[in-house]
């Protein structure tokens, strides 16, 4: 069972112009590096560092690819803008082949128990709204759990998303044990023979001890169902932070395993390179990202896709 499939024509739209702000300002910075020049130099190579920097790529992904293109144009210094985007394009490209793109997600499971984890602020509970509306449309049987008690926010709002998105929330209100609401919704999910049951968690600072024990028990709640549950474990990072979005991944993976990340609001933003920097330093795929406000505006993830609107002209 392919849970989200792939992008369409209108979604590949929505992507390019989702990436308007990175790649204007990618390109435009790399287009201003070359005026007057007739060969990629050293100095040029040291302008591109910068420029992949200051995109949030990130300094060790940034070195890996400076590297890599130094050997490349040493052999033929005098290349155009075009072959040197086509250089530079291969080197990112070689950066996400290790990684699964999210369309090639399958399931035998039934229910598919995805957990969703992530700081607070960063999409989480408008990111489960959004796969549950994606999922309801390609006719799939959807239970949500509200199992971010700490906050009333996150209850009401995933109720919300349920009622706009019409499938069924299980909540026990702020306060309440997030063990029982993930156990009743998994629960809810095998008794109604539900596709996916996707249960939202608290988004308290990753560095507290506290949401670790609360994620581990999460997890022996739903394996009272099903053994291998949960089939996967999505964190959410906001792109918009840039490199701090990596740092937070990094520090949120020592408090729980984690099997796929989704980058939100890359629409607004000009450090869409942090994809870049996300797939090449964390041996986790990503699997959506958030490309605008609407209810289909979270795409599964296409490096190919993702790359070819990077380099769009």
């Amino acid at each position: 069972m392919a849970l989200f499939g792939f992008l369409k024509k209108e979604e590949k739209e929505k992507l390019d112009q989702g990436m308007e702000k990175t790649r204007s300002g990618f390109m435009g910075k790399i287009g201003r590096a070359l005026v007057g020049k007739n060969k990629v130099d050293v100095e040029f190579l040291d302008d591109l560092e910068e420029i992949l920097i200051s995109s949030d790529v990130g300094l060790d992904t940034t070195v890996k690819i400076i590297d890599n293109l130094e050997g490349r144009v040493a052999q033929d210094k005098y290349i155009n803008q075009d072959e040197l985007n086509r250089l530079l394009r291969d080197e990112i490209t070689k950066l996400f082949k290790s990684k699964k793109d999210s369309g090639d997600i399958g399931s035998d499971h039934k229910p598919h128990v995805i957990l969703v984890v992530g700081v607070n602020g960063v999409g989480k509970t408008t990111t489960i709204g959004k796969m549950a509306s994606r999922l309801k449309e390609d006719g799939k049987k959807v239970v949500l759990g509200a199992a971010d008690t700490f906050r009333a926010a996150a209850v009401e709002q995933l109720k919300q998303w349920g009622n706009r998105v019409d499938v069924p929330v299980i909540e026990h209100g702020m306060g309440s044990d997030p063990g029982s609401v993930a156990f009743d919704a998994v629960k809810r999910g095998v008794e109604e023979d539900a596709d996916v049951v996707i249960i939202d968690t608290a988004g308290r600072l990753h560095n507290k001890v506290n949401l670790m024990n609360e994620l581990s028990k999460i997890k022996r709640v739903v394996q009272k169902f099903r053994e291998d549950a949960p089939h996967e474990v999505l964190l959410v990072l906001d792109g918009s932070t840039g490199q701090n979005a990596l740092i937070q991944a990094k520090e949120f993976l020592k408090a729980t395993e984690v099997t796929g990340i989704v980058i939100t609001k890359l629409d607004g933003t000009a450090k869409g390179g942090v994809v870049i920097g996300i797939s090449d330093q964390l041996e986790i795929p990503i699997r959506f990202i958030g490309v605008g406000e609407g209810v289909n505006d979270l795409q599964p993830f296409e490096s190919e896709s993702f790359i070819e609107s990077l380099f769009k002209k």
